[in-house]
């Protein structure tokens, strides 16, 4: 996910509420009924060069493709938006009230489907590299970006010989089921195209975690009026015996 946000607090509200949401739903249809996500997610900042932001939209569209699941980047059966960016419209789809259709079960109704199901509508912005180009020079440009990849998986294939799956051997796999050697590599903590730009970030973060574990210091000593440095979630005070 590409996602500009106003703060930390709102990053912090919203992927509380899409990963909370998203593990109820998936639970609900792959009758999961432990822990849904392995570890919390990870906010990625990613500098405000044009380089960086292409290549993670690149990323981001190549899902399914790149691994060699499909071979046309259009059909990936997960989560995308690329039709939508392609044509420069919205992604429409619908929200179930889980809280009306429990409270209507529990009251011995029934309902349809779609009884308690309101539309929404996405909205998606440009990169704010593109935002000076047309809506048909960026679509132009997610044209261009989705040849690259579908390009690069074809070459692959020739390479190795291996044919893609497809949509339906990928939906036909048990939720349940798990990868012989899963991925657990660290995540990076920013992406940016150069260098230079890379240690900028890693500095203004290094800053910033010092002054906040100063911070946390005098505020765990009982000074209440020690000043955090903005964007930051300050600790909770110790427990309190008896």
């Amino acid at each position: 996910m590409l996602a500009w946000v106003g703060s930390a607090e709102q990053l912090a509200f919203f992927m509380g509420y899409v990963n909370f949401n998203l593990a109820r739903e998936a639970g609900r249809l792959a009758d999961w009924k432990e822990k849904f996500w392995s570890r919390r997610y990870e906010a990625i900042l990613i500098s405000e060069e044009p380089e960086a932001q292409i290549g993670r939209l690149k990323y981001v569209l190549s899902n399914g493709t790149k691994e060699n699941l499909v071979a046309r980047a259009q059909d990936w059966p997960g989560g995308k938006a690329i039709q939508a960016l392609l044509e420069g419209t919205s992604v429409e789809g619908l929200w179930f009230s889980r809280a009306k259709e429990y409270g209507a079960s529990r009251r011995g109704k029934e309902f349809d489907r779609l009884k308690y199901a309101t539309p929404e509508t996405l909205t998606l912005s440009p990169l704010p590299c593109w935002k000076h180009f047309s809506a048909d020079q960026q679509q132009e440009r997610v044209a261009d970006l989705i040849h690259e990849i579908e390009a690069e998986a074809a070459t692959e294939r020739e390479r190795t010989g291996i044919e893609p799956p497809g949509p339906a051997a990928i939906q036909a796999q048990r939720p349940h089921d798990r990868p012989n050697k899963p991925k657990k590599s660290p995540a990076p903590f920013c992406h940016a195209a150069s260098k230079a730009v890379r240690r900028e970030l890693y500095d203004a973060y290094a800053w910033f975690v010092g002054c906040f574990r100063q911070a946390a210091e005098k505020w765990k000593a009982g000074d209440l009026a020690a000043s955090f440095p903005c964007g930051s979630f300050p600790p909770g005070r110790p427990f309190v015996t008896g």
